[in-house]
């Protein structure tokens, strides 16, 4: 039953019967339970789908295409956390696999959760993944997720390097992603996943100072409880000036980081993280970050 109403939403957005902003509302009720009120938003849900459809959003789309905020990132004068960039495609099947190296990372600069992770090309389908890629890039992600800046975005295809997990300062199975969020410019929390597996990762929230605040998360079936804490990442505070730098003139925006071998590396920019439908959270917690909020 969840699956067949999802694909009704996809369906409708896809065909235009659904405006982006139902699309929103319809997947906000299908996630949270509850009718949203996008125009008088107090949460932090709420508030996110409000700068979505009534804010200024004329720069969310070079700010969250994962290609095009690189130069973004350069005029700023933080290239040095950038990871290394080894190719950019239009169309799959220009892809020069012969000039990768044996193991990089392959994503979409327009979409979420499509990233290709490449140990050893040696071993990698190639025709089955440019299949993979023809598909991803004609997935109208921003249509289905209610996310109109997504739309606006050229796709293309980007490789990067693959960064090493094992010169990390923790015990992660794969890379910690601190994905920092900064209300008016300013670092509020730190929400961290890590022990990512295909169904499920790790989550811990902290403040500014690394304190542990897990009274503000709601474990999920996605969203897992670790058994271990994190220890806190050797650069935290030039992780916050970054984040803080990245943010400035923004009421809501998550910067996300990596921390490898002493050195910080650029993620993403993410405007509107889950579409505005988060349910990892509690209330109170989206409540007190909504309220922090300057529109």
């Amino acid at each position: 039953m969840k699956k067949a109403i999802i694909y009704i939403i996809n369906l409708l957005a896809k065909i235009g019967i659904l405006t982006p902003i139902n699309v929103a509302k319809l997947r906000y009720w299908y996630i949270l339970h509850k009718w949203p009120n996008f125009k008088h938003p107090k949460d932090l849900n709420e508030k996110i789908n409000y700068l979505k459809f009534y804010g200024d959003t004329s720069k969310w789309p070079i700010l969250t295409d994962k290609y095009a905020v690189r130069q973004y990132i350069k005029k700023l004068g933080l290239e040095n956390i950038l990871v290394k960039l080894y190719g950019k495609w239009e169309n799959p099947e220009d892809i020069a696999w012969e000039k990768l190296p044996n193991q990089f990372v392959m994503k979409c600069n327009n979409g979420c959760g499509d990233i290709l992770i490449c140990k050893d090309k040696q071993k990698l389908n190639i025709p089955q993944t440019t299949m993979y890629f023809k598909k991803t890039l004609n997935k109208g992600f921003g249509i289905i997720s209610g996310e109109p800046h997504y739309s606006q975005i050229k796709p293309c295809i980007i490789a990067e390097e693959l960064l090493d997990v094992n010169k990390q300062n923790n015990n992660s199975s794969s890379l910690v992603d601190y994905k920092i969020w900064c209300i008016n410019g300013k670092v509020e929390n730190i929400f961290c996943c890590f022990n990512r597996k295909k169904f499920c990762i790790d989550v811990e929230l902290y403040d500014r100072e690394w304190n542990p605040q897990p009274q503000f998360l709601v474990y999920t079936k996605h969203c897992k409880k670790p058994s271990e804490k994190l220890p806190k990442p050797i650069q935290l505070n030039e992780m916050i000036k970054i984040a803080e730098k990245l943010s400035t003139g923004s009421p809501i925006l998550r910067v996300d980081l990596y921390e490898v071998d002493r050195k910080i590396y650029f993620g993403e920019l993410t405007f509107t993280s889950q579409s505005g439908c988060m349910d990892y959270f509690t209330q109170e917690y989206l409540n007190l970050m909504g309220s922090k909020v300057k529109l």
